[in-house]
């Protein structure tokens, strides 16, 4: 009986519309929008009670570090800054760990790349080392040279499956972006040494174009010349 009361067909009750003199109030409200903005009303309310409970009962000799490292401007409370959080051995030795790190990722990434390109050596068939022949005469010399071209055309006539192919362009995607990878690595561990190197003791200045011998586009610095004990 369920299923042909369900395929008997029914009217569709449609809400109410705001009223044509009501327009300019907006839409109807319905009860969902009343359930949520009265949740929300004693939610609100709700969190007022318990803040204006706990100032009626809090001890006046309570005492918190953030009140001493905090300061209220505009009735906001600031925290203080940490700029100077650290000494400047703790920051020399935090950079010296980052530089490390970086080192190993780009080392890492050179063997990646080193273990990779010998595969794909072999995989093109290519001759991993050179053959020298000596020969006694001309004649001799242009027939080992027609069999060494024989040979090349012989294996590269070979057919390739497609899905050997597929992969071979796969690795080599791989390896161009290993080897980027490795360019920029290798860019920012020489970014961080400078830093290092500027974060250490000592009068320095940063030469102009003209001082410069071998034009680059990087800055390049000069430390005073200092005697040692």
């Amino acid at each position: 009986m369920s299923s042909l009361r369900n395929a008997i067909p029914r009217k569709a009750h449609k809400e109410r519309a705001q009223p044509q003199a009501r327009k300019r109030f907006g839409l109807l409200e319905k009860h969902k929008d009343y359930v949520a903005r009265a949740t929300a009303f004693h939610k609100k309310e709700e969190t007022l009670r318990r803040l204006k409970e706990k100032a009626a009962s809090r001890n006046p000799d309570e005492f918190y570090f953030g009140m001493i490292k905090s300061k209220t401007v505009d009735g906001v409370h600031r925290p203080q800054s940490e700029a100077n959080k650290y000494t400047q051995e703790e920051l020399l030795l935090m950079k010296t760990q980052d530089i490390g790190y970086i080192l190993q990722k780009a080392q890492t990434e050179k063997k990646k790349i080193e273990k990779l390109t010998a595969t794909l050596h072999s995989l093109d068939g290519r001759p991993s080392s050179k053959h020298i022949y000596f020969a006694e005469d001309r004649e001799e010399a242009k027939e080992i040279r027609s069999r060494s071209s024989e040979n090349k055309m012989a294996s590269t006539s070979v057919d390739i499956p497609d899905y050997i192919k597929r992969k071979i362009a796969s690795s080599y995607r791989e390896l161009e972006a290993r080897k980027n990878r490795a360019n920029q690595l290798e860019k920012i561990h020489m970014d961080m040494a400078l830093q290092k190197e500027l974060q250490k003791k000592g009068r320095k200045r940063k030469l102009r174009e003209d001082e410069i011998v071998c034009p680059t586009t990087k800055p390049v610095f000069k430390w005073r010349s200092e005697r040692k004990r």
